[in-house]
């Protein structure tokens, strides 16, 4: 099942997709928005899954074409947004541009941290900000969205509440993160809006490529319209994702509507530290893992993290090519203050 939010009010009209993405019926007779869905998920899904095999079949009534430009963010604000870093070869090169090791314990014990959740980007939004001497990057990576999930639950628990999957533009400004942690208390500035791409999908829509809580596909990502990182989302996840969510939930329940973001997507590709896609490598899903590779190998970083103007597409395909969730697509603009 695909499921999209139409832009109205502060969150959305919820809609039906087809496998497709051409074509969306509205759903808020079941459901007003998809946080409503979600919370009376054991309800609302059947009605839903219903009306999904009639819009596939081309009988729902009120069907209409779909236009992705319409659309927020599937939650166009969530109770919970947190993000881990699964894929730990991310973690090691940032640590390694400056001369640190990782610890141990991270590859056992997962980097988390909570991000604000009461304005997501729409997927075509523009990455409004004051000044490209913030650092502006993105980070293209997977999220889950959960249902009830109880404290203290087991990793098996975790799974049974994974109810959607989207994707993510963890959107960063680099230039503002070493004061931040230096502080010894997390991002904040640092880490502005996210945006998620147009459609969340239920697990059944990877068909095998959702297996033991990865997403084995690669995640394609286009910078100012050139290929830059196509990563495998399931290669090098050093911690999946029922492991992500009973990390959260070690201390307190998420409430449905959670998200749980992977992290930077990020292969070794065989080699120290990857490389990038015109070397034959899978590239990258940020530019702040090009900059590091650069400080290794070079003592400093060479490309510029992002300027006004620049644009940046994330997706996902499947085997015959066609597109799961629908692109993430932003360009970055001037803000012109409040």
């Amino acid at each position: 099942m695909k499921l999209a939010s139409l832009k109205q009010g502060r969150d959305g009209v919820l809609l039906l997709v087809s496998r497709d993405l051409g074509r969306a019926v509205r759903a808020d007779d079941i459901a007003p928005t998809l946080q409503a869905a979600l919370d009376e998920w054991p309800e609302t899904e059947p009605q839903l899954q219903a009306r999904y095999a009639q819009l596939n079949e081309g009988s729902a009534a009120g069907a209409f074409d779909l236009d992705m430009e319409q659309l927020a963010s599937p939650l166009p604000r969530a109770y919970q947004w947190a993000d881990g870093s699964a894929y730990v070869n991310h973690v090691e090169l940032v640590r390694k541009a400056r001369g640190a090791e990782i610890p141990e314990s991270f590859w056992h014990d997962p980097l988390m941290y909570q991000g604000g959740s009461d304005t997501f980007l729409g997927p075509r939004d523009p990455i409004r900000m004051a000044d490209t001497a913030w650092g502006i990057d993105f980070e293209g990576e997977v999220a889950v969205v959960t249902g009830d999930v109880p404290m203290g639950c087991s990793e098996a628990q975790a799974a049974q509440q994974i109810r959607l999957l989207m994707l993510v533009n963890d959107v960063s400004l680099r230039g503002l993160i070493p004061a931040e942690l230096a502080k010894g208390f997390g991002f904040f500035q640092s880490k502005p809006s996210s945006a998620f791409s147009p459609v969340a999908v239920t697990p059944d829509e990877l068909d095998d490529h959702w297996e033991n809580g990865r997403v084995s596909l690669p995640l394609l990502v286009d910078y100012n319209g050139q290929p830059f990182g196509k990563a495998n989302a399931g290669v090098d996840m050093t911690f999946n994702f029922p492991q992500l969510i009973a990390h959260a939930a070690k201390t307190r329940p998420l409430g449905a509507g959670a998200i749980i973001g992977s992290g930077t997507v990020s292969n070794k590709q065989n080699t120290e530290w990857g490389s990038a896609i015109a070397d034959g490598g899978v590239g990258y899903s940020c530019i702040a893992e090009v900059r590091m590779i650069e400080t290794i190998n070079n003592g400093k970083p060479e490309t510029p993290f992002m300027n006004f103007g620049d644009s940046i597409r994330i997706r996902m395909e499947d085997e015959a090519g066609n597109s799961i969730f629908g692109d993430i697509y932003q360009h970055v603009e001037r803000y012109p203050g409040p």
